[in-house]
């Protein structure tokens, strides 16, 4: 369960309470008792890869096209 602070002690206590936040906790910033903050721990996301398939382009595709080729194109 979070623990819930008014200003003036996220203030005076800071260092602290940014310690317990990276142990996991959740610390509730509070304005005359009225929520208006939440410190939460930063969660590094999972390392992704980028597809699956693997392909190899041949040197001879960055190679101009035949005059026929083109022709074709016109």
């Amino acid at each position: 369960m979070a623990e819930t602070v008014n200003v003036q002690q996220a203030k005076t206590r800071l260092s602290e309470l940014l310690a317990r936040v990276q142990r996991g906790e959740e610390i509730i910033i509070a304005r005359a008792g009225v929520p208006v903050a939440r410190l939460d721990p930063i969660v590094k996301p999972p390392a992704r890869t980028f597809g699956t398939m693997s392909f190899h382009v041949p040197k001879t595709f960055f190679e101009p096209l035949p005059e026929a080729e083109l022709e074709s194109w016109e």
